[in-house]
């Protein structure tokens, strides 16, 4: 098995046999009982991972680790530089991606795992500006619903500033944190914190509904056509699945409810349903066509929230290593 096809959970726990009982025991003290059971389910179901895909692991596990290490004694642009003279600028890129998420997660726990009425009570009438730098400390899928409930004129705001959000001094936040002081605390101390930009507001509005996705990206694109196309190139929509290989394809269907298939095909063009029927079995096939046939009157918000749940399961495979999305057409993918 190649190590792209191995998931990040069986990854974590190939590195945790690899250090060995003694180690792993201290390791797990810092985790969570959720993650532990996770990592001890991995390594139960564990069979056997080959020499080169077990080099592969470790190694990217000691990049992480030099690459937080870096970014915490020297901060981002610091890290950056260092990260590309040792590894090129787009495994660099990559790198400071994955660990400033981890950082960001970490150092901001208690948001990420706020009830989001909750968080939009707390937030919503605070400025664009603020509601944009604490959303970019919550999970996507926490933004995407605070922001649904702003209205509209605020929610486009809100994903401008998302969007152009780069590196903020760490002044600006304890602002945040002193006005909210209930919720905000123990604010990462670095010379820059960087977070939000377009790669964060493409996560947010993939998770976005799309009758909102559609009236914000409307709106945003008359305000700032250029940065509403830089995060379109950024998102995977439902009518992306034409630019998906047919492995990664035959994948996420596997994992898809055959009741939204349905109501996302009844939506879709020909193009999205023809490259779908091209990569199921006959037998599916004509068993979906026929659920289709016979399915009627179904409201549009069902059809788009049934094509929002299979986008879903298709990001969260890519998160996996099970399958890859080309985002912007930028992405070169090796056979």
């Amino acid at each position: 098995m190649a190590v792209e096809k191995i998931t990040g959970p069986q990854k974590a726990a190939a590195v945790i046999v690899a250090l060995g009982t003694d180690t792993a025991s201290k390791i797990y003290k810092y985790l969570q009982e959720d993650e532990v059971e996770q990592l001890t389910y991995e390594i139960a179901r564990m069979t056997r991972v080959s020499q080169d895909d077990m080099e592969g692991i470790l190694k990217d596990f000691y990049q992480l680790c030099l690459t937080q290490k870096v970014i915490t004694d020297g901060g981002v642009e610091y890290a950056r530089n260092v990260l590309e003279k040792a590894y090129g600028p787009q495994a660099a890129t990559t790198l400071l991606d994955r660990v400033t998420k981890s950082l960001r997660s970490k150092e901001f726990d208690f948001l990420r795992n706020a009830d989001s009425k909750n968080l939009l009570t707390t937030i919503q009438n605070e400025h664009p500006q603020t509601i944009a730098l604490i959303l970019s400390y919550a999970r996507p899928d926490q933004a995407a619903a605070v922001i649904s409930e702003l209205p509209p004129d605020k929610q486009v705001e809100v994903v401008q500033r998302i969007a152009t959000m780069d590196r903020t001094p760490p002044d600006v936040i304890k602002i945040v944190e002193n006005n909210l002081a209930d919720k905000f605390s123990n604010v990462y101390d670095v010379d820059f914190t960087q977070f939000g930009g377009v790669n964060y507001a493409a996560d947010v509005m993939n998770n976005m509904d799309r009758t909102n996705e559609k009236t914000i990206f409307d709106e945003l694109n008359r305000k700032d056509a250029e940065l509403s196309e830089e995060i379109r190139k950024k998102m995977f929509v439902f009518e992306d699945i034409v630019t998906l290989d047919d492995m990664s394809i035959q994948r996420f269907l596997r994992e898809v409810d055959s009741k939204d298939l349905v109501y996302a095909l009844k939506g879709a063009n020909k193009e999205v349903s023809d490259v779908i029927f091209k990569n199921m079995s006959t037998r599916s096939g004509e068993t979906i066509r026929s659920d289709l046939e016979y399915t009627h009157n179904v409201r549009l918000r069902d059809v788009e929230d049934a094509q929002q749940r299979i986008v879903g399961v298709i990001r969260r495979l890519e998160s996996e290593g099970e399958l890859v999305i080309a985002k912007g057409g930028k992405d070169e993918i090796i056979e």
